[in-house]
């Protein structure tokens, strides 16, 4: 889908409507519409995902994702398998509502983790919540152990 002409068009209206302020509040609102390019990329981004979600729910079988590619969104309509069945929608563990982050990844380590995810038969989302808890599961864990073990620390001991 093309959002770089929905931008356009909004950018269009609010120029025209700033010329009304003479050449000052012109400048200025260029200026700002320059701006708020990425800001207006991230609300449409935003009201798709949610839109996709809303969608994919109402359609039983179906997962709906919204992917970008370069800069503008892709749809992308596939079959629920059973790992999207189990991974879709995300029921957390601890009894509160789901979250929607915006989370920027380097390509290659999101090509990696899509990866990682296809083998498992795992949406990268399901896949992200997974490695998250399993995070959060380890840290709490270490704390209940009195702390980190890794590179830089030591244990001390015997052993029969």
């Amino acid at each position: 889908m093309d959002i770089t002409n929905l931008i356009d068009s909004l950018s269009q209206d609010l120029s025209r409507a700033a010329d009304v302020g003479g050449p000052d509040t012109k400048a200025a609102a260029d200026r700002l519409l320059l701006a708020l390019d990425p800001a207006l990329r991230l609300v449409l981004m935003d009201a798709l995902s949610q839109a996709a979600t809303e969608i994919g729910e109402a359609l039983p079988g179906v997962v709906i994702d919204v992917r970008v590619k370069g800069r503008e969104p892709v749809f992308v309509v596939e079959r629920a398998t059973d790992a999207h069945a189990a991974d879709e929608p995300f029921e957390p563990d601890d009894g509160d509502n789901s979250a929607r982050i915006t989370l920027r990844l380097p390509e290659v380590l999101k090509a990696r983790a899509e990866a990682l995810a296809a083998r498992r038969g795992q949406s990268l989302n399901a896949w992200l919540v997974a490695a998250a808890r399993a995070a959060a599961s380890d840290e709490t864990s270490e704390r209940h152990r009195g702390g980190r073990r890794g590179p830089g620390h030591r244990m001390q001991g015997w052993v029969r």
